[in-house]
């Protein structure tokens, strides 16, 4: 579909605050090997005569052995996670039915992306044949989220204040220590493989408005660069179709809890930048560099290590992250009735956990086995060990 940026604008203006819509991916597994098995289009098709609800708001990615919930646009976050908890459980059960584990991890530990078949689909032959390797490589699973904001502008703007704190959402969230059939000494290893190797991907800049955020997207139309918008990859970015911000930087979550944490700490995060924007709070825009340190701080240690602190000029201890965006978002999170959880109170995020398995004496198999059996109980499931 062609890219209309004048309609685009009208769906911003039509856009309603706080509206909440999630999306998650999971990898289909072989229950007992926890191989990745390419059974999407089995599981979707399936899906249209058993559990209609659930067909209507399931989805493929870039290989066949990859399936996404999307919540659909919630009326607020309690809508969203509601409608998100009612199908991850319809998933789970269709799933079980037809002998597919799932895995919620941020990448598989061991499937060589080789032997992986895309799925067949216009958006997705393109993706391939536009990036080739890049494209082939990107086995990865992750959880997005959108919140409504009225105004292209402000959503802009939104997303313009939100480009630091991206690294400290990617550090909560870290759940893929492994990759290649290896421990990777990351703990986002899908960052380093997605983020760092798409184009239009992680941290964007600043544009300070939607007439030079429109130009940039312009540029790549009359280029030649893009044909479609979903083609601008960027950790977060104003959605032309749902008049949206999405948050695009996060693992997907081993747990249902950790999941709902998440997406609590996210919404809160939009929408204290959409009134710090209304209250017109100066904003300081940092430079990429220094934002690009803290993603590779997000990346290589996770919840482990120190972040940098942009306006002091100092370090401060990952495991501060949540708590300083508690205080930060504490006058929306009032309004709006969010509690955040820390990390630290489930045992760390899930990045943290499988290191303490391989440090442990756990091999790759062992650990990966481990959260597969977290993650479907978590659900009310159970596969087999």
């Amino acid at each position: 579909m062609p890219i209309d940026l004048d309609h685009a604008r009208e769906v911003f203006a039509a856009s309603r605050d706080l509206t909440v819509g999630l999306e998650e991916e999971f990898a289909l597994l072989d229950p007992r090997t926890h191989d990745l098995v390419p059974r999407f289009e089995h599981l979707r098709d399936a899906a249209a005569t058993e559990d209609p609800h659930l067909h209507a708001q399931i989805a493929g990615e870039l290989i066949s052995s990859e399936l996404e919930i999307v919540s659909g646009p919630g009326q607020d976050l309690q809508d969203a996670l509601a409608r998100q908890r009612d199908l991850r459980r319809r998933l789970f059960a269709h799933a079980a039915r037809h002998e597919v584990a799932l895995g919620a991890t941020g990448t598989h530990p061991w499937a060589d992306y080789r032997e992986q078949p895309n799925i067949d689909t216009e958006h997705y032959r393109r993706v391939v044949e536009g990036l080739g390797y890049v494209a082939r490589r990107n086995n990865t699973f992750s959880m997005h989220v959108h919140v409504g904001v009225r105004d292209a502008e402000r959503a802009v703007r939104v997303c313009d204040r939100l480009r630091p704190v991206l690294p400290l959402l990617l550090a909560v969230s870290a759940n893929s220590p492994y990759v290649d059939g290896q421990f990777a000494n990351l703990h986002t290893a899908r960052t380093q493989t997605f983020t760092k190797s798409f184009p239009r991907c992680g941290v964007p800049e600043a544009y300070g408005s939607w007439e030079a955020y429109r130009r940039y997207i312009d540029l790549l139309i009359r280029t030649g660069s893009i044909v479609e918008y979903t083609q601008v990859w960027w950790s977060v970015r104003p959605h032309f179709a749902y008049g949206t911000v999405e948050v695009r930087i996060c693992d997907a979550q081993m747990t249902a809890g950790e999941s709902d944490d998440l997406a609590r700490l996210i919404v809160a995060c939009v929408a204290q930048a959409m009134r710090d924007e209304d209250d017109g709070r100066p904003l300081d825009v940092p430079t990429g560099a220094l934002i690009e340190e803290n993603m590779w701080r997000a990346i290589r240690f996770g919840l482990e290590g120190e972040m940098l602190d942009l306006d002091a000029g100092t370090t401060f201890p990952a495991t501060e992250i949540v708590p300083r965006l508690a205080a930060w978002t504490a006058p929306v999170r009032a309004e709006l009735g969010i509690d955040l959880v820390n990390p630290a109170e489930r045992g760390g995020n899930g990045a943290q956990r499988q290191w303490r398995e391989q440090a442990a004496g756990a091999d790759l198999r062992a650990v990966y086995a481990g959260t597969v059996q977290q993650t479907a109980r978590s659900y009310g499931m159970e596969v087999p060990a």
